[in-house]
């Protein structure tokens, strides 16, 4: 019951035409996922479900709640703008205050893991394979994520953005928190936490490309909606499905099991190639898009980010793959007794790894929705 309200909330929030209409869609999938993060209703499970709760719903109410009344004082209503540029912020508001406004927004929907507001994520891992697959690679940071960016683009506008010069700092801010996590991720080595970093790092991509203010860069932030979805569903399907067939949860572990697992290791390495931005996964659009975007705004210290996260994304998720089909297994640790987890298992990530890798031959049918916003 949980999960179908979650992803209700996230459906909800991607049809809300007002500000207010998404902020009730977003606090419902905060609530109806607690249960699912406290599902194993352990120690462990209670304290990140606490965190969990904690840091969405205190984010929530005290930067969102008084930022919409204020938003609502000052230009009469909360229904999204129409298009990009406008926004629905009249001229005549004081600058200071629209840049209090923003930095609430930015911050208040920390479902977007924009650091220091990310402890949540890592923390949420504690839940079923399932539900950090679902609502913690593509439903609650994808709501954060989209919430952000919606009120980006349709509450404060391309051009207030722009005239205020809260793009920049914004995707340099960001860049923080893409390099930071990546950095984090390298040190870990439990398979889903090294994910759940891998996620507070590749969502802020999405707000970078839309920081941008360039057509190119706003497409690529929102296509990679869309390509971190898939991509990200894959690894945790097959973080899941290692558990289940072996009962291994570390990559030190891990040597060689490719061998015994090929389809899951290769589906892995597929979504690994797209989490990095190599071609011609779906991944790569995004990282085309962002860095062709960082040069229209002549912003090349994004360029540098963009170069070193990519660096970094393969310097975490490269030796997975290659300790997995290359690697030898400790002393008394032969894989040879493991087999691959059950087909209802195999046959999910499989096709969601051949979607992540057709969105990167095929990349228009998400890429003309995101055009359509910007146009």
């Amino acid at each position: 019951t949980c999960f179908a309200l979650a992803l209700f909330g996230a459906i909800g929030c991607a049809f809300s035409d007002n500000l207010l209409t998404l902020y009730l869609f977003y606090e419902i999938v905060s609530v109806t996922t607690y249960p699912l993060v406290a599902h194993h209703q352990d120690e462990e499970g209670y304290d990140g479900a606490r965190k969990y709760i904690t840091y969405l719903t205190t984010t929530a109410k005290g930067l969102i709640l008084p930022a919409m009344v204020l938003i609502y004082v000052l230009s009469g209503t909360l229904d999204f703008a129409t298009n990009v540029h406008s926004g629905i912020l009249p001229a005549s508001a004081h600058n200071g205050v629209i840049t209090a406004l923003y930095v609430c927004c930015i911050l208040g929907f920390a479902k977007n893991g924009i650091m220091p507001l990310h402890h949540w994520l890592p923390g949420a891992m504690v839940a079923p394979t399932p539900v950090s697959a679902l609502l913690h690679a593509v439903a609650v940071v994808k709501v954060g994520v989209f919430s952000t960016v919606r009120v980006m683009l349709h509450v404060f506008g391309v051009d207030l953005m722009d005239r205020l010069n809260l793009g920049m700092p914004t995707a340099y801010f960001v860049s923080i928190t893409i390099l930071g996590a990546s950095i984090i991720a390298l040190s870990k080595d439990n398979l889903k936490t090294r994910l759940a970093y891998s996620t507070v790092s590749q969502l802020s991509y999405i707000i970078l490309g839309v920081a941008l203010l360039t057509p190119t860069g706003i497409e690529g932030g929102l296509v990679h909606i869309a390509n971190h979805a898939f991509s990200k569903i894959t690894l945790f399907f097959c973080a899941g499905a290692i558990y289940v067939a072996t009962h291994k949860k570390n990559i030190s572990e891990m040597s060689g099991l490719g061998r015994a697992m090929p389809w899951t290791f290769g589906a892995f390495a597929i979504a690994s190639l797209s989490m990095i931005g190599a071609p011609p996964v779906g991944g790569f659009i995004s990282k085309l898009y962002l860095l062709i975007g960082a040069l229209d705004a002549g912003a090349i210290g994004i360029l540098v980010v963009l170069v070193a996260s990519t660096l970094l994304n393969a310097a975490y998720f490269v030796p997975v793959v290659y300790h997995g089909f290359f690697g030898q297994p400790s002393a008394g640790d032969a894989h040879h007794h493991h087999r691959e987890a059950p087909l209802a298992l195999v046959i999910p990530l499989c096709l969601t790894a051949a979607i992540s890798a057709l969105l990167g031959f095929y990349p228009d049918f998400f890429l003309q929705f995101a055009q359509a916003v910007v146009k």
